[in-house]
């Protein structure tokens, strides 16, 4: 009994020493670099069954986006002008998998607001992001809504807008990144990436 206690105490201490291992500020992160492979995780899919990210990238060239959640207006538009130039990506043979801490029923939402060809996935407890280096502890201002959009999974972190490309063996060819939430890669410049990798 007091070996069963105390693994338990173990783990609740392990585990809020590496929610408070999360940078406090988004400059703060340490993103993944180009040349380092994505890691394993466990995401959601919109029907809320989990799948694993190397089963969703399959082996296949990946334009991997990480958004902050369907309220946020920028990640809305961010969604819609990677939609318009999804066609040439698919071109180029590069599938878009979008990622967020929302739970599945609000990708869903998201999902048809956008009217989206390409797939979103579940993060919502972070282990994916977390893993990728880009999340940080929200501002006390986001908790709450933050925990409702996330299913009541997400404890008050919010990942980076960030843009991977992955290839065809699960290795960072180019990212962008920037703590600004309200910065992100525009199409063109993206699909001028993709050509030259």
């Amino acid at each position: 009994m007091k070996y069963l206690l105390w693994s338990c105490l173990l783990l609740m201490s392990l585990s809020a020493h590496a929610q408070s291992e999360l940078p406090t500020k988004a400059e703060d992160i340490s993103p993944l670099l180009i040349g380092e492979m994505v890691p394993e995780a466990q995401i959601a899919q919109l029907d809320g069954h989990s799948t694993s990210l190397s089963s969703v990238l399959s082996d296949k060239k990946t334009v991997l986006i990480f958004y902050r959640g369907g309220w946020c207006p920028y990640c809305n538009a961010h969604l819609s002008e990677l939609q318009k130039i999804e066609g040439k990506l698919k071109e180029m043979g590069y599938q878009i998998v979008a990622v967020s801490p929302d739970a599945p029923e609000k990708l869903n939402e998201t999902d048809q607001k956008h009217d989206l060809s390409y797939q979103l996935y579940s993060d919502s407890k972070g282990e994916l992001m977390s893993k990728m280096g880009i999340a940080f502890q929200a501002p006390e201002r986001y908790q709450k809504m933050l925990l409702s959009a996330s299913g009541d999974e997400n404890k008050g972190w919010l990942p980076v807008p960030a843009v991977f490309i992955i290839n065809d063996k699960k290795e960072i060819v180019f990212e962008y990144i920037s703590p600004d939430f309200k910065h992100r890669i525009n199409g063109d410049l993206l699909l001028a990436a993709a050509s030259n990798l």
